[in-house]
């Protein structure tokens, strides 16, 4: 598994400016804004991108061969399509050099940076509520019988 990195206040601040923007109910949002959310919430919630964000972010530019070994479990088919779904989405650059043989480079765009700031709320509210969470998650297993 991959160490996480600890959020810089730059993240925090970042985190605090985007959820400090989320509409409100009385708000009207744009149709396609909205449909470009539900996609983008599906993609990152799916745990590959969000862990090639966090691995790109937090060591720069990277192989095919060593983004593999750094985001665990993933298998090469599953990267390639991740890969190619956010360069197409432009959170990352694939840069191939020509040489022999191939050498590929993946880097995260400012876009896929500012992505993984925006997410980062989420680490925020994760740690501000755990133990609320874990809290509330034993007393239902225990309302159903289920040992700890």
């Amino acid at each position: 598994m991959i160490k996480r990195a600890a959020l810089t206040k730059g993240q925090i601040a970042a985190a605090t400016l985007h959820a400090a923007m989320a509409p409100g109910h009385d708000v009207v949002i744009d149709p396609l804004i909205e449909a470009l959310v539900n996609e983008l919430i599906g993609r990152v919630a799916d745990k590959w991108t969000m862990l090639i964000l966090e691995v790109l972010a937090e060591k720069g530019e990277l192989r095919f061969t060593r983004l593999s070994e750094l985001v665990e479990g993933i298998s090469q088919k599953m990267l390639t399509q991740t890969l190619r779904q956010m360069e197409r989405d432009g959170l990352l650059t694939r840069t191939v050099h020509a040489v022999v043989p191939p050498k590929v480079e993946y880097k995260l765009t400012e876009l896929g940076a500012s992505l993984g700031a925006a997410f980062c709320g989420v680490w925020i509210w994760a740690a501000a509520n755990l133990k609320g969470v874990e809290q509330s998650r034993l007393a239902f297993d225990r309302r159903l019988g289920k040992a700890a």
